[in-house]
């Protein structure tokens, strides 16, 4: 206990952004339904204001469709990556901004702008939605991930030692799934005794799978895990729960809009109304999220598709949150690629090889056999360097071979989801 609040304090000096955003973030738990309501409806309408007063994409946006937000049209991914420098404010420091990418998880790469102002308020609400199953800053929390370079040194999971132990944080790059992988993991929970797991949904379940066969003994400090990143299923939450002997909690967010639900202790999702305002519109026989980011005057998105379904919910929740409910729809799928030599690769790492590649207007891996994986490619040509470069490189880490395929349009589901990696058992 006592080095949990030392942690804390040491945490708190480093991060005297976060932990103020994370003041301000749990009083406004403390607000009567109707006062954050109210709170929201300001700070939409000043989050409205700012965007077409100092950025030119919205300026121009408001001009052709009138003042009003609902006249505001829809944000697509296609705008933001054909608009980007035109969604970020006139006064941004270039020098200080820094290029993010997305997972890809609809299947098209997305870049957006941020800074360390966006990184703390992010972070800050992470932090209230772990609190929202009994875990207290200083308390450990084990990170599974699989989008790498969020791990290096600088990464958003990704410190020195010294900050890592301070922050109470240790992060696995959750990218590739062998049994001696899922071996050392567990055995890494059984030695750090974290009390939250966090990670994409496939990781967490991989790894249940491998501690109930076992079978292996998993600590009494843990108190949650969170499944973040990928559509939760039933069976996976299930599992997850009979390995890791604790309550497992979804998440939903995206790295351009971050901490948009977190679930409670009861099962419910709960927008983060202080933080976003999320509609959800009938659109092709399916409603469809959208949401606006209350705090980013960075690089605004109000009314961003974000390629998911779901529905905001009436009623309370009997945990007592002030924040609404909400349910998930069809969600963003993602399939492991495994390889002949028993490797289970997480679909991360192949959006990762994409990165920069401007020209990609949408894109599909499709695993063909245990050796060959197809690109499916909406865009201009690529180089005959770069495509060499990606199958070198996908040869060397992984023993496939890359088929490329260009296409005028990229199939999409039943459902009318784009699946961005399709894996070898659901390829046919």
């Amino acid at each position: 206990m006592m080095t949990s609040i030392l942690r804390s304090w040491l945490h708190a000096r480093r991060h005297p952004v976060r932990y103020a955003e994370l003041e301000s973030l749990l009083r406004n738990q403390s607000l009567s339904r109707e006062d954050l309501s109210s709170k929201q409806r300001r700070a939409l309408a000043e989050i409205v204001a700012f965007a077409a007063a100092n950025t030119a994409y919205y300026a121009e946006k408001f001009v052709q469709a009138g003042s009003s937000f609902t006249s505001l049209p829809i944000l697509t991914k296609e705008d933001v990556a054909a608009r980007r420098d035109d969604l970020l404010v006139r006064t941004a420091d270039r020098a200080q901004v820094k290029l993010g990418h997305t997972g890809g998880s609809t299947g098209k790469p997305l870049a957006f702008w941020y800074d360390d102002t966006k990184h703390e308020s992010m972070r800050a609400g992470m932090m209230r939605g772990f609190m929202m199953s009994g875990w207290r800053p200083g308390q450990k929390v084990l990170y599974f991930w699989g989008a790498r370079h969020d791990t290096v040194r600088g990464g958003v999971f990704g410190g020195a030692p010294l900050a890592d132990f301070i922050a109470a944080e240790k992060t696995i790059a959750a990218v590739e799934y062998s049994e001696a992988k899922l071996n050392e993991w567990a055995r890494t929970i059984q030695a750090w005794r974290p009390t939250l797991l966090y990670g994409y949904a496939s990781a967490l379940d991989e790894l249940a799978r491998h501690v109930i066969a076992g079978p292996m003994a998993m600590p009494t400090s843990l108190i949650g895990v969170y499944s973040t990143a990928e559509m939760l299923g039933a069976d996976q939450r299930l599992r997850m729960q009979q390995a890791f002997g604790c309550k497992v909690y979804n998440q939903y967010g995206c790295r351009e809009v971050p901490n948009i639900a977190w679930e409670c202790r009861l099962g419910n999702l709960h927008v983060f109304t202080d933080l976003v305002h999320l509609e959800s519109v009938g659109c092709e026989d399916e409603e469809r999220l959208l949401v606006t980011s209350l705090s980013n005057r960075l690089m605004p998105f109000i009314r961003y598709d974000l390629g998911d379904s779901g529905r905001l919910l009436e009623g309370e929740c009997d945990c007592g949150s002030p924040f609404p409910r909400m349910e998930m729809g069809l969600c963003r799928q993602n399939d492991l690629i495994r390889t002949r030599a028993g490797k289970r690769l997480h679909p991360g790492y192949f959006n990762r090889l994409l990165d920069g590649l401007t020209q990609i207007r949408q894109y599909q891996w499709v695993q063909l056999d245990l050796d060959r994986l197809a690109l499916n490619l909406v865009a201009s040509s690529l180089s005959a360097a770069t495509l060499d470069t990606l199958r070198e490189r996908l040869a060397r880490e992984t023993a496939l071979r890359l088929e490329v395929h260009y296409l005028h349009e990229i199939p999409r589901t039943a459902a009318g989801k784009h699946r961005f990696v399709i894996g070898l058992a659901t390829s046919g």
